[in-house]
């Protein structure tokens, strides 16, 4: 009897022990998780709705240093085989455009069916479990752990990044692939706001407006995207920013210089806000420029942009100069901010970095450091998007560890288990 320890019981940790058990009913397979229960992360995605996946699919959407190796992985468990994984543990589907949610809008849902799906298929699930060392041993495989020592055939370590630590991730799954031989991409936090320096917007924290943000490193602009930015008393958040967050936190890993530049009015071009601003100025010259914004901008936010264009709230309409506009609109547009820090991994919802997928087999998982180790998920040097991206990365790298190490051999048999029939082992 195969004996099969998965290491971290979070997204790809379960999909990984519910897949090997399908794929090898025999098997005795164990998933030790160092919180007092399993899942605590997609009880969080998705603001508590769980945003499974995502019906669009380009590269694009996820990022490594090796992103031809991360679209072999996905191009063997893709969206449509996400959804019918889901559809054999008995979920339904909600779509908002691309996006897909369990139809309840609950997360709790899909974890209390996959769980539900370990206990019917045996899988053994010990918490309160931290794992502090894995040793090759005459047998396979010895866990050391805090509470006691564990024999296994066949070990998947899927225990996380740094990101939400209070949810499970604290890190020590990079100390355990490094035990086992593995490098790494250096880690930062992804999908997490930023803080600015003498943040010209603090007294206008709570403010949410669409806008356009750049993150520029060294001068140079790399990463950009539009929605809804947040701003808070210390920095911006809001997705846009968590979109370019992971490009900003390498920056400041290096010690360059990183700043963002926001277009606040990003559906109208400069040229076009400034004729807006002169024909409003000619016919209401009677107003003072606190009241001369108010219906073109946040209320909360007239008085900053007034101030960093160096413009009086109690001037005249009238007496506006083109100067003036100009600085004001190019404010508006186009004004820069520098970043000093991220968030925090306490508060990144994932972490850019991670073992290189170089050290891995994508066709089935397996450590190329050390023959039947497997890796899966966040702790593989692949972020996502917003967008169900993250998880789309975990279910697919989870099953894919967990059908080639369920196999009776070495490495991939090409042999899937089914997907559909809940009530039927495969």
């Amino acid at each position: 009897m195969k004996k099969i320890m998965i290491i971290g019981g979070g997204a790809s940790g379960l999909t990984a022990a519910i897949t090997a058990a399908r794929m090898n009913p025999k098997a005795q397979i164990c998933i030790l998780e160092h919180k007092d229960s399993p899942g605590k992360k997609i009880l969080a995605t998705g603001n508590g709705r769980c945003n499974l996946t995502n019906r669009f699919q380009a590269m694009d959407c996820y990022r490594s240093r090796h992103p031809e190796i991360a679209e072999k992985i996905l191009r063997q468990f893709t969206y449509e085989e996400t959804l019918s994984f889901f559809s054999s543990l008995g979920l339904l589907f909600r779509m908002r455009g691309d996006y897909v949610y369990p139809r309840s809008d609950q997360a709790a849902a899909v974890l209390d069916l996959m769980l539900m799906e370990t206990r019917r298929l045996g899988i053994q699930i010990q918490t309160g479990i931290h794992v502090e060392r894995i040793t090759r041993s005459a047998k396979g495989f010895c866990i050391h752990s805090s509470a006691q020592n564990f024999q296994a055939d066949a070990v998947i370590l899927s225990a996380g990044g740094r990101a939400s630590s209070a949810l499970g991730s604290d890190g020590s799954g990079y100390t355990l692939a490094k035990s086992a031989g593995h490098s790494l991409v250096p880690v930062v936090p992804a999908l997490v706001q930023l803080k600015v320096k003498q943040h010209p917007y603090a007294k206008a924290a709570g403010v949410r407006t669409d806008a356009q943000v750049t993150a520029v490193i060294d001068g140079k602009p790399i990463a950009s995207d539009k929605g809804e930015l947040q701003i808070t008393a210390y920095g911006i958040s809001g997705i846009p920013v968590f979109q370019i967050s992971r490009f900003a936190a390498d920056g400041l890993r290096q010690k360059r210089n990183v700043q963002v530049v926001i277009d606040f009015f990003p559906d109208v071009k400069e040229e076009e806000l400034l004729s807006l601003l002169k024909r409003r100025k000619e016919e209401n010259t009677f107003l003072t420029c606190a009241d001369f914004f108010m219906g073109i901008f946040h209320k909360k936010m007239i008085p900053r942009f007034l101030e960093r264009a160096d413009i009086r709230m109690d001037q005249k309409a009238s007496g506006l100069t083109d100067r003036q506009l100009h600085r004001l609109v190019r404010i508006v547009k186009a004004d820069t901010v520098t970043i000093t820090d991220t968030n925090g991994f306490e508060n990144a919802q994932v972490c850019a970095g991670g073992v290189p997928l170089t050290e891995i087999d994508p066709g089935t998982m397996e450590s190329r450091c050390m023959r039947q180790l497997y890796l899966a998920g966040e702790l593989l040097d692949v972020d996502g998007i917003c967008g169900g991206y993250n998880l789309q990365w975990a279910w697919a790298t989870g099953y894919l560890a967990g059908r080639a190490c369920a196999s009776s051999g070495h490495g991939d048999t090409g042999k899937k288990p089914k997907t559909s029939g809940k009530g039927k082992r495969s």
